[in-house]
């Protein structure tokens, strides 16, 4: 299998949490050909600024194998990491991050800064851009309707407030 079949298990669950109110961002992790962990944001549901998609599928891969090495393991999101995910994915010994759009305000491997250049004791590999469009544009559109639906609120309020 490929980097886009695995992408396209990740948007499933980015897709399930846009559909919860979520920014919808997705991770999958892969060992052996094998989803052995997936994850979605649940940061407001959850109320908790940890629960991104990334560190909860780290989370339950380091059950499921008993390790909180995850060193044959690759992970798949749709939104590059953060520094608080790529951190976590860094200390976890991912071989590989594999990711969909790109964070210009926050990514971790490369668009704002990139922590897999700097003297760490591990250096995953990184692939960027596996089926950006698709990823970018679920991401543009749960933003859009987040301004929107801020917008019609304000206008009601405006009114209820004459």
């Amino acid at each position: 299998m490929d980097d886009k079949f695995y992408m396209k298990e990740a948007l499933k669950r980015a897709k399930a949490a846009y559909k919860d109110g979520e920014t919808p961002i997705g991770a999958v992790i892969v060992k052996d050909g094998k989803i052995i962990a997936t994850g979605r944001n649940l940061r407001e549901k959850r109320k908790n600024a940890l629960c991104h998609g990334e560190i909860i599928a780290i989370n339950r891969a380091c059950k499921k194998l008993d390790s909180w090495r995850l060193v044959d393991c690759d992970l798949y999101v749709t939104l590059e990491p953060c520094a608080m995910c790529a951190g976590a994915i860094i200390n976890a010994r991912i071989r590989r991050v594999i990711y969909g759009a790109s964070d210009y305000k926050a990514g971790s491997f490369g668009s704002l800064v990139d922590l897999s250049e700097l003297p760490y004791n591990h250096k995953p590999q990184i692939t960027s851009g596996v089926m950006e469009e698709e990823c970018a544009a679920l991401l543009s559109s749960f933003f859009k309707e987040l301004r929107e639906t801020k917008k019609k609120i304000k206008s009601l309020n405006e009114e209820n407030n004459k």
